[in-house]
Parts: structure tokens; sequence; C-alpha cells
């Protein structure tokens, strides 16, 4: 069998990442005919690039994973603040953001192992109780206690 692939990428300025743009792969494959002595060439195109007219649908779920990695990073960022800098408004924005990201996360363990309209519709109340009763109970700490900050010193200081 003969494969060809064609990238419109590999010329001028060198070899890019092929995971980062848009390139069209065409792979001849080579097929005996029943009565020809000469095989001829099938061509199946595969293009792995989105479509260039995706919806709206495409849009937001683009936008969800942007701001999951954003505020993954945030994340990143928001520890040696809180450590160089334990104060109440950091206090909270940990709360918020460790509750988002805890969300975000098992919002996606929900949609890839629930199945069935009243198991999600239940799933999903179950996930923002959840995350309800997280978000509080991190504001009540922050409030009538140390804060997640001096807590977590706390902890690796003994």
């Amino acid at each position: 069998m003969a494969f060809i692939v064609r990238l419109s990428s590999a010329c001028r300025r060198g070899v890019k990442p092929l995971f980062c743009q848009s390139t069209l792969l065409a792979r001849p494959l080579v097929v005996p005919h029943k009565n020809q002595e000469q095989p001829y060439l099938l061509t199946a195109r595969i293009h792995a690039s989105q479509a260039l007219n995706a919806g709206s649908v495409s849009k937001a779920a683009s936008l969800h994973w942007t701001a999951e990695r954003m505020l993954s990073i945030l994340l990143l960022a928001m520890g040696p603040v809180a450590y160089f800098n334990p104060c109440s408004a950091v206090d909270y924005s940990l709360a918020a953001a460790l509750t988002l990201h805890g969300h975000w996360g098992i919002g996606q363990v929900l949609t890839d192992y629930v199945h069935g309209e009243p198991k999600i519709k239940i799933a999903n109340a179950g996930l923002f109780l959840l995350s309800t009763v997280t978000f509080a109970g991190l504001c009540y700490f922050n409030y009538n206690d140390v804060g997640i900050c001096k807590a977590i010193a706390l902890l690796w200081s003994k």
C-alpha cells in the first residue's frame, strides 16, 4: 500500500507542528482492480481542522475551554500570592476559584459517565447543590475562622 501525505505547512519556513494549524491530508490508497493489470488509486481526504461553518455551540464550548484553562493558570498564580500575602480578599478569591474549578471538573465527569435524561438532571442538581454547599462552607470558614491561606500555612508549619 502506498500512502502520500500532503502538508501545506511543510513549505516556506520549515515544518511547523501538525496540531497547531489546519492541514489537508490526502492519502491515496492503491487498490487492484479485478480486470486490470495496473492498480488504480482511491483517495480519501481527511480534514484535520474544524469546520468553517461551526455554529454558536462550538464557540461557546471554545470559550468554556479557554475559561477552564485561564482558571487553572489563575489557581497556579494564587498559590504564591496566598503564601506571601494572606488576606481576606485572597481567601475569598481562593474559595470562589476552587469551587468553580471543582464544579467544572465534576461536571465534565458527569457529562462523560452519566447517561439518560432523568439521571443527568438529578446529577446536575446534585452538582449544583454540592458546589453551593462547598462555596458556602469555604466562605463560612473564611469569616469565622483563620481563613484558607492561614489554615494551609498552619498545616505546613506542624
